[in-house]
């Protein structure tokens, strides 16, 4: 047997760390087998010059810099110094931060989001091809971006920014559709449409069984669209005057004690809905100052469903999912760099959110993909976790 030889090799320090280029890397040749490249280079609108960038060097490097912590277009700099991933993937040419920013602007001139929408669609229908699930829950949420930019609105929270709502399947956090949105639109303003889009999105063989979401959805059409394609629903429905009216009727008999609180429910419609269906209402009491001990009031919690299950487990599943599904928005934020937009013109905003987007639903691939690796380390909201 041979004696074993020191192999020619060189290693050097490096800033951005092992873990970083293995998992960068690796997920860079996910992405190529996979055929971002090709569906970027396909659907997205060609360089009206000719020595300019390609799409897929546009999109390619802010997938990887928005999948290893990058927080502005400034960050592409993580993917254009790192030396060793350059040599082991396509990145020969790397536009700089204000080429992309002009890019952004460019691309949404020229419908951009549409041909984006189409690369999310082949990345949810690759997801969705060997899944053995069939039906699904859809997640509907807003996120709130703060933004001291040209084009930002003021919001409800008190500051400018943009409040797109997103479509999560629940089942495994892939984003099945996004709209980005000014900060002071109407949190409800065409949800109806938004669910007609999320629900159209999916794959022969693969449909949306239920429907989750918030007060800014609870919508007579959104509910007669459940009722119509067989669709079960569970969404926090607004206090309002009606909804007390109706809460006011259950006979003290009927609650039951629950969670700090009392539980029960009643039979509700809305004027435009077509059918009936139960409101679960948590009653509970709170105080509004902690020094004011006499201001006690009553807070409800509404949930309007036609799901069969008991109030409770409803009720249960329904806030354990929520908080989920807030997680899943928090990590988009703070770990895919969509708390912040770079550009003044919401139109390139809203086309860098949807690359966000896109960059999102490959982490989760590259996840359901390789989920039995014991060394797949998934992303916290904390900026100080490992990913790549």
């Amino acid at each position: 047997m041979t004696g074993q030889s020191d192999l020619p090799l060189k290693f050097k320090a490096n800033k951005h760390g092992p873990q970083l280029q293995t998992g960068l890397a690796l997920l860079g040749e996910f992405c190529i087998g996979m055929g971002l490249l090709d569906w970027v280079d396909a659907f997205m609108p060609k360089s009206v010059r000719g020595a300019g960038f390609k799409a897929s060097e546009y999109v390619f490097p802010l997938v990887l810099m928005l999948n290893s912590k990058g927080r502005s277009l400034e960050d592409i700099r993580i993917i254009r110094e790192n030396s060793i991933l350059r040599s082991v993937l396509p990145l020969k040419k790397i536009p700089s931060s204000d080429a992309i920013g002009k890019w952004l602007r460019r691309t949404y001139d020229r419908g951009g989001l549409s041909f984006l929408d189409k690369i999310n669609k082949k990345l949810l229908d690759r997801a969705l091809e060997y899944d053995y699930t069939e039906n699904y829950t859809l997640d509907l949420g807003t996120v709130v971006i703060e933004a001291e930019k040209e084009s930002a609105k003021l919001t409800s929270k008190g500051f400018k920014g943009y409040r797109p709502v997103i479509g999560y399947l629940n089942e495994n956090n892939l984003i099945v559709g996004e709209n980005f949105r000014d900060g002071n639109v109407d949190p409800g303003l065409k949800n109806l449409e938004f669910c007609i889009y999320c629900i159209d999105q999916m794959p022969p063989g693969k449909t949306i069984k239920r429907i989750r979401g918030g007060e800014s959805s609870c919508q007579a059409e959104i509910i007669n669209l459940c009722y119509r394609k067989g669709i079960d629903f569970a969404i926090s429905s607004p206090p309002d005057k009606q909804v007390l009216q109706a809460v006011d009727s259950i006979s003290e008999s009927e609650w039951s004690p629950y969670w700090q609180g009392y539980i029960a429910e009643t039979d509700f419609s809305f004027i435009r809905t077509k059918k009936a269906f139960r409101i679960i209402v948590l009653k509970r009491r709170y105080q509004e100052s902690f020094f004011n001990r006499g201001n006690i009031k009553l807070k409800h919690t509404v949930i309007a469903t036609n799901i069969k299950d008991s109030a409770g487990d409803i009720l249960k599943w329904y806030n354990k999912a929520r908080a989920h599904s807030n997680n899943r928005i928090n990590e988009l934020k703070a770990c895919f760099g969509m708390e912040r937009m770079p550009c003044g013109q919401a139109g390139a905003n809203s086309v860098f959110f949807r690359i966000g987007a896109i960059s999102y639903n490959i982490y989760q691939l590259f996840l359901l993909k390789t989920r039995p690796l014991k060394n797949v380390q998934f992303c916290s909201s904390s900026r100080k976790a490992t990913k790549f």
